[in-house]
């Protein structure tokens, strides 16, 4: 039997313009910028992580910046439609007004019996806001989110980890054996061609929503999600995902070492590219608490290059010194 998810770890996604990117997720979202590298498999490619206060799994959305021109994504089937984080009911209405204040188009709904905020950032990412309970641990006694004292965002009104997300494929059916079969999620609700399903771990993150869609398959580049990740409580556990992957027909990758975390890779039958990733070191595996993203940081086997990689890196400011943490 497979192991079961304690729900989403983190949720990549592909910017254009790296300074613009950080000052929204920052400066708008109230989001810590928590880890400040590249991507390791493109060290030419800045890699942003954004989170809460100390960047706990389940609160992260990160970013791999492509600059130039040619880079743009086409949404379609076989990609993450929407991100969502929660918030706490009461903060609906600050919300709104704050998006609003910041010339974002924010259009309100009701779903399931909560109500939703969903917009855009600048790259054309989409986005929700989700009324819902502030659970201040998960099933499993971890936080679930930690405020940040520097966020220009009010502590009480501070986004709290993950929703859910919305996936969208041209055929629900085999998406949803994943999670079902190999992920351990339920059918929860169905509702106007929306399907949700939820962990029974109950963790940050713990809702998937399925759509259908009827527009071609996606293009991957700027604006859109590159792949959502799960989380995997142990390198041993891990190992049965592996194994829990290729039996229901899937090619797992071998596990890739993200300093942060471990990882496998496996693109389910829809087209969305699924990541398990375990639940350490964690962060702080290379700068302390209180610096966490204030500095370029690297992996062990590319700072010989430092240099290098630094001279090929687009131009980046940091996020506005009032509100970097720092």
């Amino acid at each position: 039997m497979s192991p079961q998810t304690l729900g989403l770890h983190h949720v990549t996604a592909i910017a254009g313009d790296p300074q613009r990117n950080a000052e929204f997720y920052v400066e708008t979202l109230g989001l810590r910028f928590v880890k400040r590298t590249v991507n390791h498999d493109d060290p030419g490619t800045y890699h942003f992580y954004f989170g809460d206060g100390v960047g706990t799994l389940g609160t992260n959305i990160t970013f791999f910046p492509w600059t130039g021109t040619g880079h743009e994504g086409r949404f379609g089937a076989g990609q993450t439609k929407t991100t969502a984080y929660r918030v706490p009911a009461d903060s609906v209405d600050y919300w709104q007004d704050r998006l609003e204040s910041a010339a974002i188009d924010v259009t309100r709904d009701e779903r399931f019996g909560e109500t939703a905020l969903r917009f855009a950032d600048h790259d054309g990412i989409e986005l929700e806001l989700v009324a819902a309970d502030d659970e201040s641990t998960t099933d499993d006694g971890t936080a679930a989110a930690t405020p940040w004292d520097e966020s220009p965002v009010p502590s009480e009104h501070q986004l709290r980890g993950f929703h859910s997300v919305t996936v969208a494929v041209a055929d629900v059916g085999p998406t949803a054996a994943v999670l079902t079969d190999v992920l351990g999620y339920d059918l929860e609700a169905e509702a106007d061609g929306r399907y949700r399903y939820r962990s029974a771990t109950g963790g940050s993150g713990s809702i998937v929503d399925l759509i259908e869609t009827d527009v071609g398959q996606g293009h991957m580049g700027v604006g859109t999600v590159h792949h959502i990740a799960f989380t995997a409580r142990s390198v041993e556990e891990q190992e049965r995902w592996r194994e829990a992957f290729a039996d229901h027909g899937l090619r797992p990758s071998r596990v890739i070492d993200r300093k942060y975390f471990r990882s496998i890779y496996t693109r389910e039958p829809g087209g969305i590219l699924f990541e398990m990733a375990t639940t350490g070191p964690g962060f702080t595996a290379d700068e302390a608490p209180e610096e966490l993203g204030s500095s370029l940081v690297l992996p062990d086997e590319l700072e010989a290059d430092r240099e290098q990689i630094e001279a090929q890196l687009p131009p980046f400011d940091g996020p506005n010194a009032d509100s970097s943490g720092n």
